[in-house]
Formats: C-alpha cells, sequence, structure tokens
C-alpha cells in the first residue's frame, strides 16, 4: 500500500517531472505588503539550485555578519528556480551594490519596519512543467485539478520531508526511542519535526482511506474534530459543522503531537490517540487536514507532449503531493531527478 493515499481513488496517471531550474519553478508570496521604509531592507531574491540555508550563508559571508541576523520566512528546493524575500538592517544597503554570485540575483528591494520571521508568507506559486502527456492525460489531468481547487486535497507532508531514502525517519524514531544519541540541537529538533510529521502522515492517511469507504471520497468528518476558521481560530463545536466545511469556512485539522495542544475528543480522538506521543516534550501544534489549490492553470503544448501546470498554495502545503492527487500514485526524490 502507497505511504500517502488520496480521496479519489481512480487509476494512475502516468507522467513525468523533474525538479530542474527550467521546469520547476516556485515563487514566494508575501503575508503582507511592505511598507517601503523602516530600519530593515528587503530583498527580493531569485536563486538557482541552491537551498535557501545555502543562499543565506551565501549572504551572511559576504556582509560578514552571522547567519541569524538573516531574516527568511521559508525553505525553498533546492533543484528549482525559486524566488523568496530575505530581509538584513537597512545599513547594509549600499553593501549589494557589490554583490554578484552565478546562482542568486537581488530583483528588488524595498524596506520595511521589522525583520522577515520564519511563517511570514502567505503561501508560494508554482509552475511546472509535466511530460509525457497525450491528450487523454491532458483532459484527465484539467478535470481532477479542478476537483482539486473545489474540494481540496489531503495535506500531507511531502517526500522531501523525510529525505531522499527516508533515512531520517529511521533516525528520528532510534532518537525518540531512546537508541540513538543526537547531540547537534539543530539536526535534534529537524529529527523531532520528522517524527511528528510522520505521525502526522499515518494519521491522515487513515482519515483518507475511512472516507473512501464510508463517504465517497469526500473527507469524512467526525464527532471531535478540531477545526481552524478563517480567522485562525482552533475550537471544536458541539455538532459537526458540515456546512461551514463545504463553504470553506472551517477546515478539520489533525495533530502534531506534543506538548500544550489541543487534542480531538469523541470519536476523532479514537483514531488520533494511535498517532500521538503525550510524552513527547516538543510543543504540539494542529495541521489543515485538506489544503486547497487556487488559481489553477493548464497549458498543452500537444506537439512536444507536455503540459504546464501553474497553481497557488498556502505555506506550509507541498506541490508534489498536489501533483500526486492527480497521478494517484507517491513520487519519490529518485524520481523527480534528470535521468
Amino acid at each position: 500500500m502507497k505511504e500517502r493515499e488520496y480521496l479519489q481513488d481512480n487509476k494512475p496517471i502516468y507522467f513525468d517531472f523533474v525538479q530542474t531550474q527550467k521546469d520547476f519553478i516556485v515563487d514566494e508570496i508575501p503575508l503582507a505588503e511592505f511598507r517601503g521604509n523602516g530600519n530593515f531592507l528587503v530583498l527580493h531574491v531569485k536563486k538557482i539550485e541552491l537551498t535557501t540555508w545555502d543562499m543565506i550563508a551565501i549572504f551572511a559571508e559576504f556582509l560578514k555578519i552571522p547567519a541569524e541576523k538573516i531574516g527568511y520566512a521559508g525553505l525553498k528546493d533546492k533543484h528549482a528556480t525559486t524566488t523568496q524575500y530575505i530581509s538584513v538592517e537597512a545599513k547594509y544597503e549600499n553593501s549589494f551594490k557589490k554583490f554578484k554570485h552565478p546562482q542568486i540575483k537581488i530583483l528588488k528591494t524595498t524596506r520595511h519596519t521589522h525583520s522577515i520571521r520564519m511563517g511570514d508568507l502567505a503561501g508560494n506559486k508554482f509552475s511546472i512543467n509535466l511530460f509525457d502527456i497525450d491528450d487523454i492525460k491532458a483532459g484527465q489531468i484539467e478535470k481532477l485539478a479542478r476537483k482539486a481547487e473545489k474540494f481540496g486535497i489531503p495535506n500531507y507532508f511531502g517526500y522531501q520531508r523525510f529525505g531522499r531514502d527516508n533515512d531520517s525517519i529511521e533516525q528520528a524514531k532510534e532518537m525518540i526511542a531512546g537508541d540513538l544519541y543526537i547531540k547537534d540541537a539543530k539536526l535534534k529538533k529537524f529529527l523531532i519535526s520528522v517524527y511528528q510529521s510522520v505521525r502526522f502522515n499515518e494519521w491522515l492517511k487513515e482519515r483518507v482511506l475511512l472516507s473512501r469507504e464510508k463517504n465517497g471520497g469526500n473527507f469524512m468528518l467526525l464527532e471531535g474534530d478540531v477545526y481552524l476558521s478563517h480567522e485562525g481560530k482552533l475550537f471544536t463545536p458541539k455538532n459537526i459543522p458540515t456546512k461551514d466545511f463545504e463553504d470553506n469556512k472551517v477546515v478539520p485539522t489533525g495533530l502534531l503531537c506534543g506538548r500544550d495542544v489541543y487534542r480531538a475528543r469523541d470519536v476523532a480522538r479514537e483514531i488520533e490517540e494511535k498517532y500521538d506521543d503525550e510524552f513527547l516534550y516538543e510543543k504540539g501544534l494542529r495541521r489543515e487536514a485538506l489544503v486547497f489549490p487556487h488559481s489553477v492553470e493548464l497549458k498543452y503544448n500537444k506537439n512536444f507532449g507536455l503540459m504546464n501546470i501553474s497553481f497557488k498554495l498556502p505555506k506550509g502545503a507541498y506541490a508534489t503531493v498536489f501533483l500526486e492527487s492527480i497521478a494517484n500514485r507517491n513520487f519519490t526524490a529518485k524520481d523527480v531527478k534528470l535521468k
């Protein structure tokens, strides 16, 4: 059985995509407009074949400052062309006139009143080329993409979260079990997040299979579910809010296990409890069970058997999960590298 199951159990669609600078493009969408004044300089940066951390390290070395002095909102893929926003103190503004790097281009600068913080983004816009497309596949992809816009897709953590060979999953499990000692604080924190992500994905898979079995492939709401409102409030209503869910006013959430977190109740808790770890000291969180792609555009080039699909996703959601939901099959890091 697949690691990630999807609500529409269609026959698999076989197409290819590769994470390269030409075929996988990601543009960060800021949380709000930057003020245009203030003590911080915001740089809109394009990078190619670099991780966000690689880019931050290059800027830190150029400015001769600690990497922690550079603000950023999210982590972007290495094997892609990506744009994102970073911030530094405005006193370094003139220094950037001399900045040159073959894989980094500063597109624009502006001022803001505070540094960019992790999570300060609304989402990301993706443009991805799909290969080995024919007329039938093009029609199927269009139909399923539109369906995803309306009904949403399971908000799994994608394969990127777990390392090239899922090696970080085994490390995380060994560390949590006490069989592996990790001294590095950053690595330890990362492995805890991997552990939380695995359990979330396992919970979501069970809920998806339940929805396919008992609710015709529409996500099945249960008594005791914890919902997230548009205002960002978590709550468990007395009655299942079917109408608000259908109107996209609320979305059910799943548990990222840990301390000090709102847990489900009743029937929903019976499933959630199987994937919980109440002894994990790391702070727990809730994550939306479904995510809704929007602004979907598809361009099919029959002569080249190619389709470009562009779309927007909220922060934390994976473009590859959207593609998996269309293909109804799981991808791995090995699948999306150039042969």
